[in-house]
């Protein structure tokens, strides 16, 4: 029996190790942490009862994965809870825009025109994801399946946001589109800046934007139970830091950032595959607030209430500076907030009348300051006496994020710089950008194609190589 250890229990690494453990091989995980999930955990952060996603909150992408979709993890207790309204995006004057899981819905609340841009844009995407996510989750070097659909997609998500913003008139539906397209982490006038916000809004359209019951931690643990089910075995508390500490495998995955990863293997990785891993560039950083609340956001507009997230940056132009700012490595006064109301879709996570808000603004890359204020003054301006409510709140800048997953490199949470060129070759320019260039080495996490979310394919198909690896031995 072919043997592989997986070091780095994240949904990248477990999906690594159900995809080979499926086929007969004999896994063993380990984790430096004491819990096993990376970004998929969920912890009592506040106040006893109140349930916090400690990263990964709202799973669009996951639901839409086909790594996900192929696993039986309802069978293993993960439950997946729809809010009302998928996102809000509120403005000063009290109105808001937002985003339903119908494109439909979603236009008639724009004025005609932009309706009709917003079916116009959305609509084929949302109809084919399913066909295009065939070729967007995998590796660029690679014979196409829906070549066509791709090209199309390809033409819209090279462009920058802020021009692919323009094919809208109204304040509402452009801050509403940017607000999505900001998830890349990267200047919005940059090429390629459209990428992340029109697979993120095709996938919601397509699949909607839920939240695991019981807590992100829910998906770690049924991926964990059904690994137990094919005969893995974990470990945690296990910090690996050479390849030395490894029991003798056929095959080793790493779900790490690729600096840590020729740190662990140092002289053993070819020099080229080293140099590239060391120059790997790191993005804007997070600053995470947990606050346990009082009741329920005294959202201005009532739409709000209803949203599973609420993005907060005010107008368009506002979002493209705040951006812009992050990556010259200025703090913005008004940064662009990101906020989750789980609890509306999952009462599970609260306790007593007492709800968890899960928030974060984008911050330069290794910021030292403290964005507290900043992120509660963000709320406030949309909610007035919001801070009035706020029982608790639970700090983690990009410091204490980087100590908490080491993947999160200078706070960077979504491992890795979503420049052009890195969102094309990752983490280095190779035809298989799994391989490490040591026979059935392998790096499998989102510093691999198709980069950062929960949905498990870096992981899938970096275990795919190392399965073909396996074939010809």
């Amino acid at each position: 029996m072919s043997t592989a250890v997986v070091v780095g229990s994240g949904p990248n690494g477990l999906a690594a190790a159900l995809t080979l453990a499926e086929r007969g091989v004999e896994v063993t995980v380990l984790e430096a942490a004491d819990t096993l999930g990376g970004g998929t955990r969920t912890s009592e952060l506040t106040l006893p009862g109140l349930r916090h996603d400690d990263c990964s909150a709202i799973h669009t992408m996951t639901v839409a994965s086909p790594f996900i979709q192929s696993q039986p993890l309802a069978d293993y207790g993960l439950r997946w809870r729809y809010p009302e309204i998928d996102m809000a995006h509120p403005f000063d004057d009290g109105s808001a825009a937002t985003l339903h899981t119908s494109i439909e819905e979603t236009a008639d609340g724009f004025d005609a025109r932009d309706g009709r841009a917003w079916r116009r844009v959305f609509g084929p995407l949302s109809r084919n994801f399913d066909a295009l996510r065939d070729d967007v989750f995998r590796p660029i070097a690679h014979l196409p399946r829906h070549p066509i659909k791709l090209a199309a997609f390809g033409a819209h998500a090279l462009l920058p946001a802020t021009a692919l913003a323009r094919d809208w008139r109204t304040e509402r539906a452009r801050a509403l589109f940017l607000g999505v397209a900001a998830h890349v982490y990267y200047p919005l006038t940059r090429p390629a800046s459209s990428s992340v916000g029109l697979m993120i809004t095709a996938a919601g359209h397509r699949y909607g934007w839920p939240v695991a019951e019981g807590g992100s931690a829910a998906i770690a643990a049924a991926m964990t139970a059904r690994l137990a089910d094919l005969g893995a075995k974990t470990a945690t508390g296990v910090l690996v830091t050479s390849l030395k500490q490894l029991p003798t495998a056929d095959v080793v995955m790493f779900d790490l950032a690729p600096r840590a990863v020729a740190d662990i293997a140092a002289d053993a990785l070819p020099g080229r595959v080293r140099r590239a891993y060391r120059r790997y560039r790191h993005g804007a950083a997070a600053f995470k607030l947990d606050i346990a609340l009082d009741g329920d956001i005294p959202w201005t507009n009532p739409a709000c209430r209803r949203a599973g997230t609420v993005h907060l940056a005010g107008s368009s132009a506002e979002i493209v500076a705040a951006e812009r700012d992050v990556a010259a490595g200025r703090m913005p006064a008004r940064p662009f907030v990101l906020l989750c109301q789980q609890y509306l879709a999952d009462p599970s996570r609260s306790a007593a009348g007492v709800n968890p808000i899960w928030a974060y603004a984008h911050v330069p890359h290794g910021y030292t300051g403290d964005a507290t204020e900043a992120i509660l003054d963000q709320i406030e301006r949309f909610a007035p006496g919001f801070r009035r409510q706020v029982l608790g709140i639970h700090r983690r800048g990009p410091v204490a994020l980087a100590e908490h997953n080491p993947n999160y490199v200078g706070g960077d949470i979504a491992t890795g710089r979503n420049d052009p060129r890195q969102i094309l070759i990752r983490p280095r320019l190779a035809v298989d950008p799994y391989s490490t260039g040591v026979p059935g080495m392998y790096i499998c996490s989102a510093a691999t194609p198709p980069g950062v979310g929960a949905h498990g394919m870096c992981g899938h198909n970096a275990a795919r190589s190392a399965l073909r690896y396996l074939n010809r031995r």
